[in-house]
């Protein structure tokens, strides 16, 4: 691996999670695709790479100003996620599975955001 980014758990976890939700608005009406089928998945994909792009030869500082942009994201596809919940387009079940993901990711970034500083 030839980018430092690439050997970050928690960038492996938010391409995880990008997969997930790509495979959750497969399942969305076609009615969605512009709207929060589009919205979730650039807010899923964002965290991996604001991950990735701040990572590479920038400060510590950058690179937590970059971290606290993947945070938003993250917390922008839980947004989503309750939306598609109220919407009936996923079971609790699922809905449950998705958002422990992304607070399993969230936690990550703010410990690296910490280790950081």
């Amino acid at each position: 691996m030839a980018f430092k980014f690439e050997k970050l758990k928690v960038w492996q976890k938010a391409l995880d999670l990008a997969d997930e939700i790509d495979k959750l608005t497969k399942t969305f009406p076609k009615d969605e695709i512009y709207i929060l089928n589009s919205q979730i998945k650039r807010a899923a994909d964002s965290i991996s790479l604001n991950i990735a792009e701040g990572s590479t030869g920038q400060s510590n500082a950058e690179f937590i100003r970059f971290l606290r942009y993947a945070l938003r994201s993250d917390i922008e596809v839980v947004g989503c996620l309750h939306l598609a919940k109220r919407r009936k387009y996923l079971l609790e079940e699922r809905f449950v599975e998705l958002y422990n993901a992304c607070e399993e990711v969230l936690i990550m970034i703010n410990g690296l955001i910490k280790s950081l500083s």
